[in-house]
């Protein structure tokens, strides 16, 4: 491990909006790098993901911290005993217990059914965008469709959008490792609105059975195979994770084709290549940059020594430009030979179980976008920024123009 790299470069705010170069740094030189000053790991090259996110009995889902930007500038840590294990958080066998209860509602035949309502609010929202000509996509188009249509998904009954929206930013937000503790705790606390809906949600579900996600929640509870705090994290979680993972994809790929003109030209002509397009887009940009770790005994890794109660980030976005296992990884390359090898949905157990409506909705509005334009552009003089996130890789503004076709 190289500690010639300062630990504060984790959170410097341009590390943050461009965090390539310190990723190239991390798998050249301390590809598992102990951070200096701090209980936290970080693991950078493709292998090293893939390993850790494999040894399951070595790097724990349970969540037992969150992470802030302490005084000093590292990543301090907020533990919370013996953790949150919900989904994408639980190890097995528990994690197996909640994917079962809710992977039969998010097969490919559940997505083949939203599909329709998915190109109809495209189109709306595209037409919309065409009249205004110069608009802010994520605002716009970006973030509506997915937080949309994972309530669809779920089930949830007379949402507000604009609200869940908002709960599903700061449920991210909390695990974002930028804030203050202040602001972190500010942030927790207000996400009591959001739990106290759901489980007005579930109640309803429970007395009142659904064909959607909701209703098997609502079932696996009746059976005893979930507890309702465990269906309300689980609802919780695919809250926030439908609503990021996909909007961060749609943004990052439409600022790409708005820097390639000739990109734009090719995907016209070649539709059947946006989805391998949106595959590249999610490892080159990946949506969600790392996926935390707790280690419950001393472990090694990359020859590295990790002490217990280390907390370890999995890179995902380092690993999906490791030079190692992709040629010329910088680059959007239409020809690769496995275009899902990424691991930008997770790796192992923890794979994104919703990762088929995340691809369902970016071919989707990709594809309405390039149909009905003949040109996507960025405004000139305004600058798309980023949300101050180590783990979100997600636009907060992308000012473009479209040109109608």
């Amino acid at each position: 491990m190289d500690k010639a790299i300062p630990g504060t470069l984790l959170l410097d705010p341009e590390v943050l909006d461009d965090p390539y170069p310190l990723y190239r740094r991390l798998r050249e030189v301390a590809p598992v790098w102990g951070v200096p000053g701090s209980e936290v790991f970080t693991v950078s090259t493709f292998d090293l993901v893939s390993e850790a996110a494999g040894r399951v009995e070595d790097f724990s889902s349970n969540m037992r911290c969150l992470l802030y930007r302490d005084d000093a500038g590292l990543p301090g840590r907020l533990e919370f005993g013996d953790g949150s294990q919900a989904l994408a958080t639980a190890d097995p066998p528990l994690h197996a217990i909640h994917r079962h209860a809710v992977f039969p509602e998010l097969v490919a035949k559940r997505m083949d059914a939203l599909e329709p309502d998915i190109v109809e609010l495209a189109e709306t929202l595209v037409d919309r965008a065409l009249d205004a000509g110069n608009v802010e996509f994520m605002t716009a188009i970006g973030n509506i469709v997915p937080i949309t249509m994972i309530s669809r998904l779920v089930g949830f009954r007379n949402s507000n959008l604009d609200e869940l929206w908002t709960s599903a930013v700061n449920g991210t937000r909390l695990v974002g490792s930028t804030l203050p503790l202040d602001d972190l705790l500010a942030t927790a606390a207000g996400m009591d609105g959001i739990l106290v809906w759901i489980a007005g949600q579930l109640s309803v579900a429970l007395e009142e059975p659904s064909d959607d996600l909701l209703g098997a929640v609502a079932t696996a509870v009746k059976d005893g195979a979930l507890s309702k705090p465990e269906a309300i994290g689980i609802l919780t979680t695919l809250l926030s994770a439908g609503g990021e993972t996909t909007t961060s994809l749609l943004g990052n790929a439409v600022r790409m084709l708005a820097e390639r003109p000739e990109l734009q030209a090719y995907l016209r002509q070649n539709p059947d290549q946006i989805a391998t397009f949106a595959e590249e887009a999610l490892r080159v940009e990946s949506p969600f940059r790392y996926m935390m770790r707790f280690v419950p005994r001393d472990t090694m890794l990359g020859g590295a020594s990790i002490p217990a109660g280390s907390t370890v980030l999995l890179l995902w976005g380092s690993a999906n430009r490791d030079p190692e296992e992709f040629e010329r990884p910088d680059e959007i390359d239409l020809e690769r030979r496995i275009p899902r090898r990424h691991v930008a949905f997770g790796r192992g157990i923890h794979h994104c179980v919703g990762a088929p409506l995340a691809r369902v909705e970016a071919r989707t509005v990709l594809t309405v976008l390039l149909e009905r334009t003949k040109h996507i552009s960025l405004q000139p003089n305004r600058t798309p920024c980023w949300v101050p996130s180590l783990l979100v890789r997600r636009h907060e503004q992308l000012p473009i123009r479209l040109d109608a076709s």
